[in-house]
């Protein structure tokens, strides 16, 4: 298999069962060039539970992610004395809430294990991930514009490599509640988010993990790739959020497909922050 899988994660993470070795293993006897592991620590749950006076609202609101990205820089850095002489491994995270203190994810992403550092927005302020959400409770619609409000401000924060999953919310809203949603209506929004996303120099990222899904499509579709593109964005980059070994790879096909329908040539990878490009056979 030509290319690469740029957002996955082990069991360091709250929700996967994948260990470094087993992704490694079936990235190598899958021909990949690189993989990066991009453990999820989420800004708004940084510190310890008795610091923010919250209680936990569901099984997977973790605190104490401090601990979670120390531990996956250790791992990483293990792995890669592992692998590295048989696959580019790249030491990722999966930052997510950035904004919910931008001062701290700029000391966090100087940490010089780290090769890449994915945005991510799981959950807006004061709600619960997407996932938890109860649709038949909340407006739809009112959450889909709150969702780009929010993506706006990481968009033009700017300092990491790549957006990760943009749509993220249509996973569950339309994929999992059924409710059709018309992004047109929020065209003047995601266009703001693009074009932040192209002025901070920052990559957009094509996760296959709603191939795998009710949802059946990848965040974003073809249409906010091509957008991308026409407005000078040049960093694309293939993940597949696996969460287990077995779907390190998945959905890869036709990633790189809609990546060349939108018009790019090359896919890039990070090491050291920088982008590593690769054209596109």
């Amino acid at each position: 298999m030509f290319g690469m899988d740029c957002h996955t994660h082990t069991s360091v993470s709250y929700d996967a069962t994948a260990t470094a070795g087993g992704l490694c293993r079936r990235a190598i006897s899958l021909g990949l060039e690189a993989l990066a592991i991009t453990e999820h620590v989420e800004l708004n749950r940084w510190y310890s539970q008795g610091y923010y006076g919250a209680v936990a609202r569901n099984k997977y609101e973790k605190f104490n992610n401090c601990e979670v990205m120390e531990k996956a820089m250790k791992q990483n850095t293990s792995v890669k004395d592992s692998y590295g002489n048989r696959l580019h491994i790249i030491s990722g995270v999966e930052l997510g809430q950035p904004n919910a203190d931008f001062g701290l994810a700029d000391s966090i992403i100087q940490d010089n294990r780290l090769d890449y550092v994915i945005a991510s927005l799981h959950e807006l302020h004061g709600k619960e991930d997407f996932y938890s959400l109860d649709y038949k409770k909340e407006s739809a619609d009112n959450l889909i514009k709150r969702y780009f409000e929010e993506l706006l401000l990481i968009c033009e924060w700017g300092k990491f490599d790549v957006l990760g999953h943009m749509t993220y919310p249509l996973r569950y809203i339309q994929g999992e509640a059924g409710i059709n949603i018309d992004l047109s209506v929020y065209e003047e929004q995601i266009n703001a988010c693009m074009k932040a996303l192209v002025d901070s120099n920052c990559g957009l990222e094509v996760n296959t993990s709603g191939l795998r899904q009710k949802y059946g499509q990848t965040f974003p579709t073809l249409e906010y790739l091509k957008l991308y593109r026409e407005l000078g964005g040049e960093m694309v980059t293939i993940g597949s959020d696996a969460h287990c070994a077995e779907d390190v790879g998945a959905g890869m096909e036709k990633a790189i497909s809609l990546v060349k329908e939108a018009g790019f040539s090359y896919l890039c990878y990070f090491l050291e922050r920088e982008p590593v490009y690769v054209p596109i056979p």
